[in-house]
């Protein structure tokens, strides 16, 4: 009888299963990354993300929209929403005020981009980083599953193609989220979850 099983216990961690069998790689030519613009709330950031976005806006704002300029301006670079979670400003109920575009239509984030230009050293919102995955602390362990969303479809459809499973794509934000020695283990428990569950 083949044995049922639901998740990864790694550390202190439960991961879905979903890290090892789902394939997944960006396809921004695609999705012109929508995630970006989608949704009916922000990104979850953490009160020192939020003092590091703070504190770096002069910078940052030179991409933005002016639209997301305004809206920052007016009511900050961050709001509670109506789970009672800190997210980034977001513009006309769902675009996040960080964003800006690159020639044909493609969404990017001006935090990211000032990152990668040089001009700041801090990275975007470990909750953008980590995306498609989700983080969720509870008091005993903490939760990370995959969000799947339609507006992702063509990354899964790109993964298969090229062969990369979530855990593989995700590997340097989880490395950076939560270490190498977990990632390590991550890693190995999904190898071995393929070698005997996989079709």
């Amino acid at each position: 009888m083949k044995e049922e099983r639901y998740m990864f216990q790694i550390q202190d961690t439960l991961v879905s299963l979903d890290l090892a069998e789902q394939f997944f790689c960006c396809d921004l030519e695609a999705c012109k990354g929508e995630c970006c613009i989608e949704g009916d709330a922000g990104a979850p950031v953490t009160d020192a993300e939020v003092a590091e976005i703070e504190k770096a806006l002069p910078v940052i704002s030179e991409d933005m929209l002016p639209a997301g300029r305004r809206e920052v301006e007016e009511s900050g670079v961050s709001y509670i929403d109506c789970e009672g979670d800190r997210v980034t400003t977001i513009v006309d109920g769902r675009n996040c005020a960080f964003t800006c575009y690159a020639p044909g239509g493609i969404c990017l984030c001006a935090i990211e981009k000032a990152r990668r230009a040089g001009k700041i050293s801090f990275r975007k919102p470990m909750s953008c980083y980590l995306y498609p995955v989700r983080v969720t602390e509870y008091p005993t362990f903490t939760a990370v599953n995959y969000h799947r969303w339609k507006i992702c479809r063509s990354a899964e459809v790109n993964g298969r193609k090229l062969g990369i499973r979530l855990y593989e794509f995700l590997k340097d934000p989880l490395t950076e989220r939560f270490g190498k020695e977990w990632y390590d283990e991550l890693e190995l428990c999904c190898k071995e979850y393929l070698k005997t569950y996989s079709k």
